[in-house]
């Protein structure tokens, strides 16, 4: 990834998905679910995510993931997933 000084304060679909390593449809969803803030820009109405939104996503994700294993709902059973 570039410093954090070329960094762009917005990303396209395609990046954010690439940043969080999942496919573009999956941001899609997360858009229009109102789960990641995006805006449309120009006369085609191109998504954009800004990089502070994806972050805070993110950030609440790791919180709602703990919360489930405090509760139970998720066993953390110290083991890796495998596919």
């Amino acid at each position: 990834m570039s410093d954090e000084s070329t960094q762009h304060r917005f990303l396209t679909i395609e990046q954010a998905a690439e940043e969080l390593n999942v496919k573009q449809s999956l941001i899609r969803g997360l858009i229009k679910t109102g789960e990641l803030r995006a805006i449309q820009i120009g006369g085609r109405g191109l998504w954009r995510t800004a990089r502070q939104d994806l972050e805070d996503y993110v950030a609440e994700a790791y919180q709602r993931t703990a919360e489930s294993i405090a509760s139970g709902e998720i066993i953390d059973d110290g083991e890796p997933d495998v596919e």
